[in-house]
């Protein structure tokens, strides 16, 4: 899902959300894209497919959280755990949900180490430093 113009990037969450809705048959991505959108009812207004909900610019030194994104990076952590890479995440993952007591908690703790690592690789115009990403997940750990 990396790449591309950020209309068709969206369209990507509201096609795959109306197909589930709909009861359409889904490939595997938007089997997983369709899952995350039902994890987060406070986004459907997002994914209902308004053009102006699609070309719409979040600010979040306003506030505001970017629904795609956030899903996005859901995914992310997803494929993640799927393979195992880096690797070792499936393993502090889980003992993240165990300490936290919730998927989705433990989510949003991988989330934040992973947008930390991308908004540093970003920064530095290099790749993420995986042994960094997981040493914040290591620290979640301790907290």
């Amino acid at each position: 899902m990396i790449g591309g113009e950020r209309e068709s990037m969206r369209r990507v969450f509201v096609d795959a959300w109306r197909k589930a809705r709909n009861g359409e048959p889904l490939a595997p991505m938007e089997r997983l894209v369709a899952e995350v959108v039902a994890d987060h009812p406070e986004y459907h207004d997002a994914v209902s497919g308004a053009q102006a909900e699609l070309a719409r610019d979040y600010h979040p030194e306003m506030g505001e959280t970017n629904p795609f994104l956030h899903m996005a990076l859901h995914i992310g952590v997803r494929e993640q755990l799927a393979t195992d890479r880096p690797p070792g995440i499936a393993d502090l993952y889980r003992r993240l949900r165990e300490r936290l007591g919730d998927a989705h908690a433990a989510d949003h703790a991988v989330i934040e180490c992973l947008a930390e690592s991308l908004w540093t690789a970003q920064r530095k115009g290099a790749v993420p430093d995986e042994a960094a990403y997981l040493q914040c997940l290591q620290a979640h750990l301790r907290r």
